[in-house]
């Protein structure tokens, strides 16, 4: 089967995969003690270790493609109030889960919305406030988001004093028509300046992120592209499929269907940054992401030490992850937990002094085998067969095989190179118990795959 043909057998929707169960099917939600009850056995256990993500929503304008939960507003008076209930909801947690604050910290992500959008008043009252309460060790990597257009050097400067060392930019696409198509308008030289002063105060890892499938995009448009990202000189870049969900995102309803390209002919636009990244020195890593070869990630992809959750790809692996904020979500070995997704409900609970849980789902022993075989399949390309599954997914296994997408020896499943476009095919046919659930269900739950 040629590549046209498969990638129209396999655009489907098929879930992402940063966690398992995948959010939609989360039934076995925690009550706010047995959330606390997980994370306690998780902060006491030999060798433990937390990540903070703190999620800060707010954004001066809405990208139209964005599929993240932000606030729209130019009222910087929200600053304050929100750090204020960031450190209350963490203080929570340190009042039931006392262990917390010995625990090693090994990473704080600021994610968003806008993290840069805090001033940096905010962001040095917000990380002290989290490092003064909690136990930052040596290894202790600081992490943020920054949208270029609204980032000062006084930010670079005040994260990087805190132990900051990693820094994302936001670019998805250099081309006018398309930055126009969906709301953000980025001079890529602004980009580039940025990148200089991040290197000049000493972050030692610059990621860009880019989006392909957007409307507009065409091959001689993302050709243009990869020079200029090149040229910035990141030591990672996050390539991502463009996630269509316009029954959760309204705003995406703007886009018309013959803007959007798909299929064979969306993946062509991914190959064209691929290729080009691939000939410039980086290396592909798991599903969407590339880093140069002298890159922690790519050296953690070499041992297999990879590992991915909620934030992506990451060469930190943490036995536990407390997310912080409004729709913020935490993850333990045997548990997930999102915390309300209104800022005025999240605002209501915690100043109530209550845990803010929206949802989450307490994961079986078969949930938690069934998520390390995705895990290992999204992260090394390859995975162990349980007798059951070999006999549960005979068919699907043979079909995907024939397509020339994997191989199967004795026990092991491996990712043939064929097959990588389609790892989320693959997790779904193979490791996903609930699949068939979703494709009972009625109305779409995921982004295609493509």
């Amino acid at each position: 089967m040629n590549r046209t043909d498969l990638f129209a057998k396999y655009d489907l929707p098929v879930p992402r995969y940063t966690s398992y169960p995948t959010v939609p099917q989360w039934h076995a939600t925690p009550t706010p003690d047995e959330w606390v009850d997980s994370l306690t056995r998780a902060a006491s256990a030999d060798n433990g270790s937390i990540a903070i993500y703190v999620h800060l929503p707010f954004c001066e304008s809405l990208c139209s493609y964005c599929g993240c939960n932000t606030v729209i507003t130019r009222d910087h008076g929200r600053e304050g109030p929100y750090v204020d209930l960031v450190l209350a909801e963490l203080d929570l947690y340190l009042s039931r889960v006392p262990s917390l604050a010995q625990t090693p910290m090994r990473e704080i992500h600021l994610g968003g919305g806008t993290p840069t959008f805090l001033s940096s008043g905010s962001l040095v009252r917000l990380i002290d406030g989290l490092i003064g309460r909690l136990s930052a060790g040596a290894e202790f990597i600081g992490a943020v988001e920054v949208d270029p257009r609204v980032t000062t050097i006084e930010q670079l400067e005040t994260m990087r004093a805190r132990g900051f060392r990693r820094i994302s930019l936001g670019v998805q696409d250099i081309d006018p028509e398309v930055q126009h198509l969906v709301n953000r308008h980025q001079p890529v030289e602004l980009t580039a300046t940025l990148c200089a002063a991040a290197r000049d105060l000493g972050y030692e890892s610059l990621n860009v992120d880019l989006i392909y499938g957007l409307p507009g995009q065409t091959p001689e448009s993302m050709t243009r592209l990869v020079p200029e990202i090149v040229r910035l000189a990141p030591d990672r870049l996050a390539v991502y499929s463009f996630a269509r969900v316009p029954w959760i995102k309204p705003a995406q309803r703007r886009f018309r269907d013959d803007q959007i390209p798909t299929g064979a002919e969306k993946r062509r636009l991914y190959e064209i940054v691929r290729d080009g990244l691939l000939e410039a020195g980086y290396l592909e890593i798991g599903l969407d992401h590339f880093a140069r070869p002298h890159d922690s990630l790519a050296v953690a992809a070499a041992r297999g030490t990879l590992h991915r959750n909620f934030m992506g790809y990451t060469d930190v692996h943490t036995t536990t992850m407390v997310a912080l904020g409004v729709s913020g979500i935490s993850e333990t070995d045997d548990c997930y937990h999102q915390n309300e997704k209104v800022l005025t409900r999240y605002e209501e609970r915690v100043r109530a002094g209550e845990i803010p849980t929206h949802r989450g789902h307490r994961l079986s022993p078969e949930d938690r085998r069934r998520r390390a075989g995705i895990a290992s399949l999204m992260n090394t390309l390859c995975a162990d067969l349980s007798p059951a599954d070999l006999e549960a997914s005979a068919g699907r296994l043979a079909e995907l095989a024939d397509d020339g997408l994997l191989d199967v020896r004795g026990h092991r499943l491996i990712v043939r190179p064929e097959g990588r476009p389609f790892l989320r095919n693959i997790a779904a046919a193979i490791f996903d118990e609930y699949a068939q659930l979703d494709r009972q269900r009625t109305g779409p739950l995921y982004s295609t795959s493509a």
